[in-house]
């Protein structure tokens, strides 16, 4: 007996992250010991990463169902919406959180890498990226450090294999100084009627390891991604996987050659767990088993374990199940790009997974024991409301003082140049933002990034949002906000929203806290996905992204439960840009302006109150705003459309101006405070801009829709004024906001 086929011990299990109580469960299912190699497929295969144990429950509860869904949560590698015209959209999120707190470039990278597959691996032609990226402070120099490797990793690796990045967020908090979030997401176009199923049918058909070879890279990184980061968690360097975005390339072309053939019966990348995840997943879904002799994968070294070649997560690998008689043409059209396709096995009956290595039967198990919906555990932790909350709720704005016009001149001055609030030019520019689309990288630039559906008159409206600072405030008024201010980016761009995804980040579930933050937080989704009938198609959960520090304190990062979101754009012509076009027209306010500074990055960051209550938000009142922009588009009543969003009315009015140059002459409101007013970030709020001949149609449907409504002031050549007094010009301000960031990064 080897080291492989010994019997675990309950240290070897402890180690892996499993828990005395699943150590026991698993000796139950197994009716025995199981052996190192056994209990190893477990840890992975049970870990939070894989299984969602400390999730599922409530992950439950999310709407799944929709008019446009083609499969739902849960049901393939990512969700599938469809757009008409016999074409489906595909997409999906995913951290890697983990792998780039150790090594940014390859944990970026890879994430990029990986999303792109979950996507392509359905038979989808990735057409467009996007990213949600948390950093700590801007001037320590490991930050710095993380966000120049993490936009170079996103960058190259994006960059090579020829995807668009169309849209993303960047936000900066020392409570990401150890641990940052890196959130990908990938959306594909395919047809209807060719989707292809990551499960397994058809005893004696073939199973194949397709692409690239299997090294020691990510063993042990589904596990790694389910605890906390520590300060011996540089000793997991080798749990971070290593990616190749040219064979990436080739895999997606192979691929998408192989969807359009027969020989498919079923195919599923491999991520998290590799071989592991993708032959229990596929097994468990089509209920049959499969055998798999370790000796025919490829692998670049020659040393490797059972164990390690099960757990590997090397990259630009898929397992491919093949239906029989089709194998030489499989292993054609892989010759032909260059890359591996092996045949490992072979589809069984019942639900044993055997695999073997040399001729020994080194670990059986049943598949369906592993997965999610099957054997694996489901918790359901205890949670709390935090000590402070109450308190923070009672806060009263009225203990800061109202700024005068001129003191409010110079808080624009400073809030422009913060990190949160300046411009994001240099990480876009090291992306391709170009290729097919129509986006904010153009001279149209958008709420939402924009791509032109090929062969049709459609678009999609893409968008990533979260303010995590909101939800760290209110969980549930937060996560509904970040759902609606999606929405509200994909009206803006004159579109209809159509369903989400989402990437779930949360410190460690153990902490009754955290766990009340993500229990409220669905709640929240739950609220505004149903009011906004966007379905929720799927995600991640990235729990344990929360630090130890050396007195033994756990720091969490804010809850940050990403929203990405897709809409569709009827006729591309109807694109609804963000920039003033020209001097004279006139800027108006649509929706309830109110007293609140809430949670704003003007109460955080200038005045320094850390807690407060969410900001203002009323969801009835933020569809009723959505509703009025979306018909305002399709009649052609507006020249520009912009959300205010973070910074307030002041940075969404320079957003605007910014693109041509042009500038503005607003009057602000008496029975609202200045600092409200200008630099509030009560939600539900939109601009909209509109020549003189488009006002008398743009106020007869405002008076349709009965709303709030409220003339600012008009479009200037360039100079900037506010209540008559002048704020300089808009080129000044420019130049402010677009190098603050650099100019930081380079201190």
């Amino acid at each position: 007996m080897n080291a492989s086929t010994a019997p675990a011990t309950m240290e070897q299990a402890h180690e892996m992250g499993l828990i005395p109580e699943e150590f026991q469960k698993i000796e139950e299912i197994l009716g025995r010991v199981p052996n190192f190699t056994e209990m190893c497929i477990y840890s992975v295969m049970w870990s939070e990463h894989c299984s969602y144990k400390n999730s599922i429950k409530y992950l439950k509860t999310l709407p799944k169902d929709g008019d446009h869904m083609l499969v739902k949560a849960g049901e393939e590698n990512a969700g599938i919406v469809d757009i008409g015209d016999g074409l489906g959209c595909a997409f999906k999120i995913e951290s890697h959180n983990h792998p780039s707190a150790l090594e940014p470039y390859q944990g970026a990278a890879t994430g990029v890498g990986g999303i792109n597959r979950d996507i392509f691996t359905m038979g989808a032609r990735p057409i467009a990226q996007l990213n949600s990226l948390r950093f700590g402070d801007l001037s320590h120099p490991r930050t710095k450090w993380l966000l120049e490797g993490v936009v170079k990793g996103i960058g190259d690796y994006g960059n090579s294999f020829g995807v668009p990045v169309v849209g993303g967020e960047v936000f900066f908090d020392p409570c990401y100084q150890v641990n940052p979030l890196v959130n990908a997401m990938s959306v594909g176009i395919l047809e209807t009627d060719k989707i292809i199923s990551a499960t397994a049918s058809g005893v004696g058909n073939a199973v194949y390891i397709v692409g690239s070879a299997t090294g020691k890279d990510g063993i042990q990184g589904a596990s790694f991604a389910s605890k906390d980061i520590t300060a011996d968690s540089a000793n997991d360097l080798p749990s971070v996987q290593v990616g190749d975005p040219f064979q990436e390339k080739l895999l997606l072309e192979a691929t998408l050659e192989l969807a359009a053939t027969d020989a498919v019966r079923g195919m599923q990348d491999m991520g998290a767990a590799g071989i592991t995840c993708s032959t229990s997943e596929m097994s468990a879904a089509g209920e049959v088993g499969m055998d798999i002799h370790l000796d025919h994968v490829p692998l670049r070294q020659d040393d490797m374990q059972p164990f390690e070649i099960l757990l590997s997560e090397s990259q630009e690998r898929m397992l491919v199940v093949v239906a029989q008689g089709q194998e030489s043409l499989v292993e054609s059209i892989f010759e032909k790009w260059d890359l591996h396709a092996v045949s490992i096995g072979e589809v069984t009956e019942g639900n044993q997974l055997r695999y073997f290595k040399g001729g020994e039967l080194v670990a059986e198990v049943p598949a369906d024991t592993l997965v999610l919906g099957g054997g694996a555990p489901v918790y359901d932790r205890e949670y709390a409301e935090p000590a402070w909350f109450a308190d923070a709720q009672a806060w009263d704005a009225s203990a800061v003082p109202v700024p005068s016009l001129e003191e409010a001149k110079e808080i624009a001055e400073k809030l422009i140049e913060l990190p949160n609030i300046a411009s994001k030019r240099w990480v876009w520019e090291q992306y391709d933002s170009m290729v097919g689309t129509l986006n904010r990288s153009t001279n149209r630039p958008s709420d939402a990034g924009v791509v032109s559906v090929r062969g049709t008159k459609k678009a999609l409206a893409l968008t990533v949002d979260c303010n995590a600072r909101y939800v760290e405030m209110d969980p549930e008024i937060g996560t509904a906000i970040a759902v609606a201010e999606a929405a509200r980016n994909i009206t803006c761009s004159g579109g209809t929203p159509s369903a989400i995804t989402n990437c779930l980040n949360f410190g460690n579930p153990y902490n009754p806290e955290v766990y009340w933050q993500f229990v409220k937080a669905i709640e929240g989704m739950s609220r505004s996905c149903r009011f906004f009938n966007t379905p929720v198609t799927g995600g991640n959960v990235s729990f344990y992204n929360q630090s130890v520090q050396a007195d033994g304190t756990a720091v969490a990062v804010f809850p940050t439960p990403t929203i990405g979101m897709v809409g569709l754009i009827e006729n591309k012509d109807n694109h609804m840009s963000l920039n003033f076009k020209e001097k004279g027209e006139l800027i108006f306010l649509l929706g309830e302006t109110t007293n609140c500074i809430n949670a704003s990055e003007y109460l955080s960051s200038i005045v320094g109150v850390k807690r407060s209550p969410a900001p203002h938000f009323d969801l009835q009142a933020e569809g009723k705003v959505q509703d009025c922009v979306r018909k305002a588009i399709e009649r052609g009543c507006v020249e520009a459309a912009h959300d205010v969003a973070d910074g307030g009315l002041f940075v969404a009015l320079l957003e605007m101006a910014m693109p041509s140059d042009l500038g503005f002459d607003v009057v602000t409101d008496d029975e609202i405070r200045l600092d409200a007013f200008l630099f509030g970030e009560g939600q539900g709020r939109i601009i909209l801009s509109c020549k003189e001949n488009q006002q008398d149609r743009l106020l007869d449907l405002i008076e349709e829709f009965d709303m709030p409504i409220v003339l600012l002031g008009h479009v200037t050549k360039g100079k900037i004024h506010v209540d008559g007094e002048p704020f300089g010009f808009c080129q000044e301000w420019r130049n402010t906001y677009d190098n603050a960031l650099e100019e930081e990064l380079m201190d």
